[in-house]
């Protein structure tokens, strides 16, 4: 019984990784935040101020299919985790059995139990007897070299790293629908200003064929005209079938077939860029569920090695029956007829042909790769931080740009506009003058479009909120918590 407290295998240690102090990209923003250890919400998608996207989010969350499949996954490794646990416990059975047996004089000898004889069929003596037993039997393997204790490790390892695949899903999904959704907001704003821009086209190419009809305009300047409105008509179209993908994109994100599901345009959608509290590289190593989970599994790898070195070493089963049986039920609780058995049975492999060795340098080999997964997953966590911080910086600034250039265009027109009135310009420049608006507000538009969405993959790249709620812990109190990593 002693060495139930041994315990054969490698005691696990988390592989080191190479780890910055600061995150390069993010030097300017962490200058600019007084709190860059603050936390996002959770429910980050709130943030954003919008009741069409936190409904169609929640609604993500509740009826995703692969939401639905990673949580069945998470309650399957809490089964396993159950199963091996029961693996500490003897097993204890009870049975009832009551047999009828007949025999011919020839074949048998019926013994003073017999509960009837006769003639068979063909004149044969024949005798047949009742047996009834009821019967207690017991089990239970001892844990002499841990091997159970590893087997439970790995398997609660591997349930954390389950449950940071389904953190990971939800946070996938949720970024999923934002990102489609701010592009389906885009594609609404792009096609409202194309449309205006394919009716000022149309005027102008209008205006150019009745002065190439008064000889004031050359057919090349027509053709030039028509080849302007075409392209307008073309790109209304390439946008049109961005928001119509985007649309299906979030229905499917949803659970509803794309033919019943649609989002109402909005041509006039202000786009916001949450400023993202930055955390430390360090941090992000328990924050990011794919990291979380690459770690835990690397412990499962580790505790199996355990395992596979617990078979070297033979085991102990410890086993006792005990009951009563007789020819009758009503004898049948009696001393006289009760019957049990009782004692140990040690058994151990002498030779396998090398199998259990095989077994230790698979569990080894199994236990590297999972090390380099989890620092491979480690250096792309970083990669990905750092693009999204390098996007927003530049994005911050295209957009400055833009809206300098879109306030110079709202002058300009503003200029053209009285020039006009007062007969100084013609209707052609006025109109020139207010496409080159619409394109300097459309450059704007989307700039701020892709910085909102760039702000959703920053919020997944630190790994989503990380202000943990009361529910989200108590459901999962029977599995420690994916970010408290040893």
């Amino acid at each position: 019984m002693s060495l139930t407290a041994c315990a054969v295998g490698p005691n696990y240690r988390p592989p080191s990784v190479p780890t910055p102090d600061n995150f390069k990209e993010g030097i300017a923003w962490q200058r600019a935040q007084p709190n860059p250890q603050g936390a996002v919400s959770s429910a980050w998608w709130l943030e954003y101020k919008d009741d069409a996207l936190s409904h169609l989010v929640d609604q993500a969350l509740q009826a995703n299919q692969s939401i639905a499949a990673a949580e069945a996954n998470y309650r399957l490794a809490r089964a396993t985790v159950a199963a091996n646990v029961a693996l500490f416990y003897p097993t204890v059975t009870a049975g009832l059995a009551v047999t009828r047996s007949e025999y011919g004089n020839n074949n048998a000898t019926v013994s003073s139990g017999t509960a009837a004889g006769g003639t068979g069929a063909g004149g044969t003596a024949t005798g047949a007897q009742t047996v009834v037993s009821a019967d207690v039997s017991g089990s239970w393997e001892p844990d002499l070299w841990g091997g159970i204790r590893r087997k439970i490790e790995s398997s609660k390892y591997s349930a954390q790293a389950t449950d940071a695949e389904l953190a990971g899903a939800r946070l996938s999904i949720a970024a999923s629908v934002a990102t489609d959704y701010f592009e389906l907001r885009q594609a609404d704003v792009d096609i409202d200003l194309l449309k205006q821009q394919q009716q000022i086209d149309a005027r102008i190419l209008s205006m150019t064929q009745d002065g190439y009809a008064l000889g004031a305009a050359s057919n090349d300047d027509v053709l030039t005209a028509q080849d302007t409105l075409e392209l307008v008509i073309a790109e209304l179209q390439t946008t049109q079938i961005a928001r119509e993908q985007d649309e299906h994109a979030v229905a499917v994100l949803i659970g509803v077939p794309p033919g019943r599901f649609s989002i109402e345009a909005r041509h006039e959608y202000v786009f916001a860029a949450l400023a993202v509290p930055l955390l430390l590289p360090s941090q992000l190593l328990e924050r990011r569920y794919d990291v979380v989970s690459a770690e835990r599994t690397a412990a499962a790898a580790n505790a199996t090695i355990g395992v596979a070195e617990a078979a070297y070493f033979p085991t102990l089963e410890l086993s006792a029956e005990g009951g009563f049986q007789h020819n009758a039920l009503a004898n049948l609780f009696s001393t006289p007829n009760r019957f049990w058995t009782l004692g140990p049975s040690l058994v151990g492999t002498l030779f396998d042909g090398g199998a259990h060795s095989a077994a230790v340098r698979e569990a080894r080999a199994t236990y590297d790769s999972d090390v380099a997964t989890y620092r491979q997953t480690v250096l792309a966590s970083f990669e990905s931080v750092e693009d999204s911080l390098s996007s927003s910086a530049h994005l911050q600034q295209q957009a400055q740009a833009y809206s300098n250039i879109y306030q110079r265009n709202k002058k300009l027109f503003a200029s053209q506009q009285a020039q006009y009135t007062l007969g100084t310009t013609s209707e052609q420049s006025l109109l020139t003058q207010q496409l080159t608006l619409l394109q300097a507000e459309q450059n704007l538009q989307d700039t701020q479009a892709s910085l909102t969405q760039n702000t959703v993959a920053l919020i997944k790249s630190l790994g989503g909120g990380w202000q943990w709620d009361g529910a989200t812990n108590a459901a999962h109190q029977d599995v420690p918590a994916v970010v408290k990593s040893p």
